[in-house]
């Protein structure tokens, strides 16, 4: 078979492309299939996308994918599927998702790992805000063949539209990227936290807890992330994040957080941070929300904590006794590697080729 693979941003660019079928690609092939993969998004474009300012560059950036999209349909008849993770473009309505579904008479696998259908644009592209269309994600999951989603509450809402909705968790390459366990017995203590400037507002529910312990406990709060966050601990470490140091800089977390804030938004999250802490051997503390609670189990490789006493009592435990760091650490290992694993889900993906 031939699949068409329509995605918002560059090849190796978006955490949401490289861990939802990027790193299924090569199975493909392994499978006697071809695959084209063709962005919204250019290079040049995606260099700013995430910028205040450069609204012009932004704007011909935009032009430019639709021009591109539009030539693409050329292309379409000869594809068996039409692979579209979160939209064919990123404002406007569904038009071209339409013409491959129904015009053309494509199959469509339609894949999203967020709840892409409640407004959350970020102030830095507040411009888009009013024309992102998050409606129309109702629209593609009806006309879709399969809509593959990242976990039971997004499946939940794409089965209002469309019965054939099923759950393709993002998951961790544990044997060519994620592929080390931390050493605990380390000197130097790191509580770490990994994630974009728009998901660094759940850390402010930890801040006080975090400040209490640095009263009574040596340790760094490590964050890692592509914007500097300005919080008030004395504790606070940061380091820009890059592509080629991701693992290595990971690996100096001794323990990792994953809070959110129990919304409509939330719920959609699939654990992403939790799941790089825990194929690292890192326990991981969680809030309980979204798919959270289906990968950390409480007192086994993680904590779940609701409240900042549970936030603090977790913390401290794991930061006297490294030996229950190695155990929790060796158990989320494990529970990545049987469940949440590029090798334990490649079937799953595949058979949304079927």
């Amino acid at each position: 078979m031939h699949i068409l693979f329509l995605v918002p941003y560059p090849p190796g660019k978006a955490p949401s492309q490289r861990f939802r079928f990027e790193q299924y690609l090569h199975f493909l092939t392994e499978a006697g299939h071809t695959y084209q993969l063709e962005s919204f998004i250019s290079e040049e474009t995606w260099a700013i996308l995430y910028k205040p300012g450069h609204t012009l560059t932004k704007a011909l950036g935009i032009l430019g994918g639709f021009l591109r999209r539009f030539l693409l349909l050329f292309s379409v008849p000869k594809a068996d599927f039409v692979f579209i993770h979160r939209e064919a473009s990123p404002i406007g309505p569904p038009i071209f998702e339409w013409i491959i579904a129904k015009l053309l008479g494509k199959r469509i696998i339609y894949d999203f790992d967020d709840a892409i259908w409640i407004p959350n644009t970020s102030a830095a592209n507040s411009i888009v805000a009013g024309v992102k269309w998050h409606h129309k994600v109702g629209s593609i999951c009806r006309w879709a063949y399969k809509v593959s989603c990242g976990n039971s509450y997004l499946r939940d809402y794409a089965r209002q539209f469309n019965p054939n909705a099923i759950v393709n968790p993002t998951t961790i390459d544990t044997v060519n990227l994620h592929n080390e366990v931390k050493n605990q017995q380390t000197d130097q203590l790191v509580i770490g936290w990994t994630g974009t400037h728009s998901t660094m507002k759940y850390l402010e529910q930890v801040v006080p807890v975090l400040a209490e312990l640095e009263q009574r406990y040596q340790f760094e709060f490590r964050v890692i992330s592509n914007q500097e966050p300005q919080l008030p601990l004395r504790s606070l470490g940061f380091r820009p994040w890059r592509k080629d140091t991701e693992i290595a800089d990971l690996l100096t977390f001794n323990v990792g957080l994953m809070p959110l804030e129990d919304d409509p938004w939330a719920k959609g999250k699939c654990a992403f941070k939790a799941l790089q802490y825990m194929a690292l051997g890192v326990p991981a503390l969680v809030s309980p929300v979204g798919m959270n609670s289906e990968v950390v189990t409480e007192g086994v490789d993680g904590y779940i904590c609701a409240t900042p006493e549970q936030w603090y009592h977790g913390l401290e435990k794991l930061l006297r006794d490294h030996e229950l760091r190695t155990r929790f650490g060796q158990a989320a290992r494990a529970t990545i590697e049987a469940r949440f694993s590029v090798l334990a889900n490649r079937d799953n993906f595949l058979a949304l080729f079927a």
